[in-house]
C-alpha cells in the first residue's frame, strides 16, 4: 500500500485553510493508543513463539490462546463458550492475536503506514472508532459469508478498516468529477489485493474479514467526516 499524494487538479489545492488532510502524519510517540495496539500484539506473539519453542510455559499455549481469544463463528450458533462473554470479546480480542512471526510482522507495518493517516485527519479517538468498528464488522461479515465453523485470528480486518477510511478521504477530497472513479478504483484494488493474496497464501485467508472490515472503514470515515461538517 502506498500514501495518498497531493493532487494537483483538487479543488482544494487553491482553499488556503489548512487541510487536515494533507497534515503532517504524527510518529508514534504522538500516538499512544497506535503504540498501544502494536506493542500488544507483538508481545502476545512472542510470548507464544517462545512457548513454541519450549523456552518458557507449554507449547499448548498457543492453542489455549486460540481457544479463548480467536473468533469462532459457532459460538454464534449453539457452541459453548469457554467464559460468558466470549461470543462478544471475540470479536475485537482475535485482533491481538497472529498465525505467527510472519504474519504479525506484515501487520504490524501494515498498521504503522496507514495509523499516521488516519490520526492525522480524526485524532487517536477517530482512529480507533475506525480500527474497532472494522475489526468487529469484519468479524461479523466473516461469520456471515464463511462456509463452515473455521476459527481466525489476525488484525488484517481492522487493517482493511483503516484502508478503507483512507480512501474514502481520497474520495473525499477529490473534485466531484473524479470521485465515482476514484470508489470504482477502490473496489477494484481490494478485489486484486484479496485475489493476490489469496493465491500468495493458498486459500488460507479470510478475504471475508478483508471485505467488511474495508466497507466498515469506509463507512465510518464518512460518518466522522459528516459529523465535523
Amino acid at each position: 500500500m502506498t500514501r495518498p499524494r497531493p493532487d494537483p487538479s483538487s479543488d482544494l489545492m487553491s482553499d488556503p485553510r489548512p487541510d487536515p488532510a494533507r497534515a503532517p502524519e504524527p510518529g508514534l510517540r504522538q500516538m499512544p493508543v497506535v503504540l498501544g495496539i502494536a506493542v500488544i500484539c507483538i508481545a502476545i506473539e512472542l510470548v507464544l513463539q517462545a512457548a513454541d519453542q519450549g523456552l518458557i510455559g507449554s507449547p499448548l499455549w498457543r492453542r489455549l490462546a486460540y481457544q479463548y481469544g480467536a473468533f469462532w463463528p459457532g459460538l454464534l450458533d449453539n457452541w459453548k463458550p469457554n467464559y460468558p462473554a466470549q461470543p462478544v470479546t471475540m470479536f475485537f480480542s482475535y485482533a491481538f492475536l497472529h498465525g505467527g512471526l510472519g504474519h504479525l510482522v506484515g501487520n504490524v507495518i501494515t498498521l504503522v503506514s496507514l495509523a499516521g493517516i488516519a490520526v492525522a485527519r480524526v485524532g487517536q479517538r477517530g482512529f480507533l472508532a475506525i480500527y474497532a468498528a472494522s475489526a468487529g464488522v469484519g468479524a461479523l461479515t466473516y461469520a456471515a459469508l464463511l462456509p463452515g465453523p473455521y476459527p481466525m485470528v489476525g488484525a488484517s480486518g481492522a487493517l482493511f478498516g483503516l484502508a478503507g477510511a483512507w480512501q474514502y478521504w481520497v474520495q473525499a477530497d477529490a473534485p466531484r468529477r473524479r470521485r465515482a472513479w476514484i470508489t470504482l478504483r477502490a473496489a477494484l484494488g481490494l478485489i486484486g489485493l484479496n485475489l493476490l493474496l489469496l493465491w500468495y497464501l493458498d486459500g488460507r485467508m479470510a478475504w471475508q474479514t478483508h471485505l467488511g472490515g474495508f466497507v466498515a472503514g469506509w463507512v465510518t470515515a464518512g460518518v466522522l467526516h459528516r459529523s465535523k461538517s
